[in-house]
């Protein structure tokens, strides 16, 4: 889906509607995470205002900086939670946003990748 094409629910508007099965790890009233169908990394969840109406991170600050900080917030209580960070340090993450498709976005509706353990080189292209 391109940025230009927002009114189509993205995939995860449709995961959040329960239209496509994920596994979800933590919900709020307005963001929900899941794990990544193709994780980069041993732990590798993603995070998204159940609002699609931010294509970008860019756009979530200006819009709703309260939004981005729920976010924030989630991505700190699942890197803390030892269910889902396992062996890995709790409390110790990255936390990314992709802006735009040269930056690797290929879902124009805004989330952060939340990942512990070691990347391969080269993965978050």
């Amino acid at each position: 889906m391109s940025p230009e094409s927002t009114s189509e629910p993205t995939v995860f508007t449709r995961i959040v509607n329960r239209e496509i099965p994920a596994t979800i790890v933590h919900e709020t009233a307005n963001v929900l995470a899941f794990e990544d169908i193709a994780p980069k990394a041993p732990v590798h969840l993603l995070v998204v205002p159940k609002t699609q109406e931010y294509t970008d991170v860019v756009q979530l600050a200006a819009g709703d900086p309260a939004l981005l900080a729920e976010m924030i917030d989630v991505a700190n209580q699942l890197a803390n939670d030892p269910a889902l960070m396992g062996a890995y340090p709790l409390g110790q993450f990255r936390l990314i946003f992709n802006t735009g498709e040269a930056a690797g976005q290929t879902v124009f509706h805004v989330h952060a990748h939340v990942m512990a353990g070691k990347l391969q080189e080269g993965s978050l292209a």
